[in-house]
């Protein structure tokens, strides 16, 4: 689930179609799983540098494709786990706060 200040942001059509644009560029698959070999179909789109208040509405940060990675839950929930203690992350790959 979104937090609050990036709500609006992940429900935007500009987001959903970058999203789908980027993830149909990358055939649909894990980025860090094919840099192992592993063929694996991608779950979310990640963002690299974390969305924050600060940077939710720039656009170099949150539609750069340089930006954004095509990962699967298990890779998502690997990026954020112990990471970042404000969140967990749900058994579908999801960042929850807490």
């Amino acid at each position: 689930m979104a937090k609050d200040f990036s709500r609006t942001f992940y429900n935007s059509q500009v987001w959903r179609d970058t999203r789908n644009a980027y993830k149909k560029s990358v055939r649909g698959l894990c980025e860090r799983c094919l840099a192992r070999g592993i063929i694996k179909p991608a779950a979310i789109v990640h963002h690299k540098v974390y969305i924050t208040p600060e940077n939710v509405n720039d656009p170099d940060v949150v539609l750069n494709w340089k930006n954004l990675e095509c990962l699967c839950r298990e890779c998502h929930e690997d990026e954020h786990r112990g990471t970042d203690t404000r969140y967990t992350v749900d058994e579908y790959g999801r960042v929850r706060g807490k």
